[in-house]
Formats: C-alpha cells, structure tokens, sequence
C-alpha cells in the first residue's frame, strides 16, 4: 500500500493506493473520530462493495444510503435526500460520511459534508479510475443544475481517501476509457514523461494490470495533490487542471447528463482545446495527432456531437463557471506537458473549429 499525503497545513490528508484496501479494516478505521458513520453509495457499487465496506465499520454505529446511478442525479434532488437520511438519523456534527463510488457519489457525499451542521468530516472510497486520479482528492464538491455543471458547491477536504485499485477490475469498459481522459489530460498539461509512458503501456492499462494501474493512479494522485497544495481553491495554477472541461461541460449540458459520460466529453473537449492551440502555433500538428491517436487508443471520442456548432456551444460555455468578467477562459496547450489559462481565443477562430467538429 503506496502513501501520499495532499499537504495543506491543519487539513492534511493521505491518500492510500494500493489493492484490497477494502479488505484492511484499520485503514479506515483510523481515521474515523466521530461515534456514527453514515456510508453514502449508488445501487451498482452497493451490490459489488456495499456489505464488504460494511464489514469494515462491524462493532461501530454505521448507516448506509443507497443512491440511484448516473450522472444525472448528482443534483439538488439527491442532496436534498442525503440532508433528509442525516436529519432522519438525527445525525450531529459527531458523524463521519463515507463516499464510496465514482465522481457522482463523491462530490454528492463531500458537498453533503460541507453543508450539513456547517461541516463535518468524510472519507473517500473511490471505486473508478475517473474518482481515482482526479475527482476524489482536492477537495471540489459539488451538484450539477440544467444551466450549469458544478456551479452549486465548496471546497471542502476529506479526511482520507482510501483506493483499492481492484475496484477496476469490475468497471465497465466504457467507463474505464472514461477515466483515461482524465489520465491523459495529466499528461498534456504537466507532464510529458507521464504522456509517452501512456503511449507505451496502453495495452497493459487496457488490460487492467494492476501494477500499471497503480503506477499511474499513483503519479496522477502525486500531479493532483501538488497542484492542489499550492492552489487549493483554484486562483492560478489549479485552473490547469480543466483542459478540456470548458467545451466538455457544455456537451454534458446540451446532451444531457449521462449520456456523455464526463470523460467522454473532456476527451473531445481536449481535442477542441487542442485544435486552438495548433491554430495559434502553441502546439505542433505532430503534437495534436499524437493526443488524438492516443484518446482514440483508449476507445475515446474526439469529435463533437453531429449537429452542436459554434451557437449551441457559446450558449452553454457562457454559464461556466470559469467565465470572469463575461470572457470565457479556457486551458490551452502549449505543447504537450506544458498548458496555459487564457481569454485570448478570438469568436471567428472558436466558430470555424466548432462548426467543423
């Protein structure tokens, strides 16, 4: 079991990786200082870990809620059901929360956290690669509303996060591929090692070997818990981190929650991005195929959807949350693992790439 520790003063945490981390009951256990401790969950992770994290709280005062799935229930609706289970329980600020799921169920779990007697602590139990490398550690929570992705929430740390890269091990292909974007974008924007060592293993992650899956678990985890440390409330360098999400945030919006998964749409807001930056001689066209080809490697799309131009697009980026003084700002490549935030993309260049995609 590999340590990392996301280092910020009083609200330090470790992050654990390693395989049956959910066969190791003092891994949680340690860091559980309230006397209840409520497991939030949706119905596929339940069946598959549900009673297995249950036994690792035997002996304590533990609940379990089980959510729906899908990306279209990260919403107030679900919020409200978690505030309405802690108030049924009569729930105090001596309670700790568990999110044990994907991207959804951890956002859910840690915004419910933020809020709920103005704070109280939760533990992550990530159990897809997407919630592994990215969503699960720094501590963004937050819901989705119809003009928005994400702009209801806090930041707000766990206490802990706990994965078990064995967990893969039962995801759904499509969901896997999912994840690699996240994996990849890592890549693009901080670390160029990382992408050729990705271009090299893509087999073995497709494969779902273990010891590839935790090496690369571990250096996103490591990215992720530097950047964060440096800039945990997103004011400079953590903004980075969204190559991609700015057009993917507006796919999501205009296709409707969960039928794009989210990687689904970065990887083809990476693409987006990426054509930009080719256009403005940020990143040689040897460069652009190179992320293409490797998105398609893991099963990726990198083309909009048939009918969404330029129009459909500027609707939906207005509302992101990115937006400042009414420009939109988006991560731009300047090569690959090098990547800026910038305002300067000029209307007519934004429109010629998005009517074509």
């Amino acid at each position: 079991m590999q340590t990392l520790n996301v280092e910020l003063g009083e609200r330090s945490y470790p992050i654990y990786i390693g395989v049956n981390g959910l066969r190791q009951p003092d891994l949680l256990r340690q860091h559980l200082t309230t006397s209840k401790v409520i497991v939030i969950t949706n119905e596929v992770v339940d069946v598959l870990y549900g009673a297995q994290v249950m036994d690792l709280l035997n002996g304590l005062d533990a609940d379990k809620l089980v959510l729906p799935d899908g990306e279209e229930y990260k919403s107030l609706a679900s919020f409200e059901r978690i505030m309405t289970h802690l108030l049924e329980l009569n729930a105090a600020r001596d309670t700790t929360l568990i999110a044990l799921g994907g991207g959804v169920i951890g956002d859910l779990t840690g915004f419910a956290a933020a809020c709920y007697q103005r704070g109280i602590p939760f533990i992550q139990i990530p159990t897809t690669l997407l919630s592994q490398v990215d969503s699960s550690v720094g501590g963004k929570t937050a819901v989705n509303h119809p003009l928005g992705k994400n702009m209801i929430g806090a930041f707000y740390q766990p206490k802990a996060v706990i994965i078990d890269t064995m967990t893969l091990c039962s995801l759904p292909r499509r969901e896997f591929s999912a994840g690699m974007a996240e994996v990849i974008k890592y890549g693009i924007i901080y670390d160029a090692e990382l992408f050729n060592w990705l271009e090299q293993h893509q087999q073995a992650l497709l494969d779902k070997d273990q010891t590839t899956l935790q090496e690369v678990v571990r250096r996103c985890c490591e990215i992720k818990a530097l950047i964060v440390a440096k800039d945990e409330q997103e004011k400079g360098l953590r903004a980075l981190l969204n190559l991609g999400h700015t057009f993917g945030h507006a796919i999501e919006a205009e296709q409707g929650y969960g039928n794009w998964l989210h990687g689904e749409a970065v990887a083809t807001g990476i693409v987006l991005a990426s054509t930009v930056a080719q256009h403005k001689n940020w990143l040689d066209a040897s460069e652009l195929c190179r992320i293409v080809e490797l998105l398609k490697a893991f099963n990726l799309p990198v083309a909009a959807p048939q009918g969404m131009g330029y129009e459909r697009f500027m609707q939906h980026m207005r509302h992101d949350k990115k937006v400042q003084a009414n420009r939109i700002r988006f991560v731009i490549p300047e090569g690959i693992g090098s990547a800026v935030v910038t305002d300067d993309v000029d209307e007519a260049l934004l429109k010629e790439i998005l009517d074509a995609s």
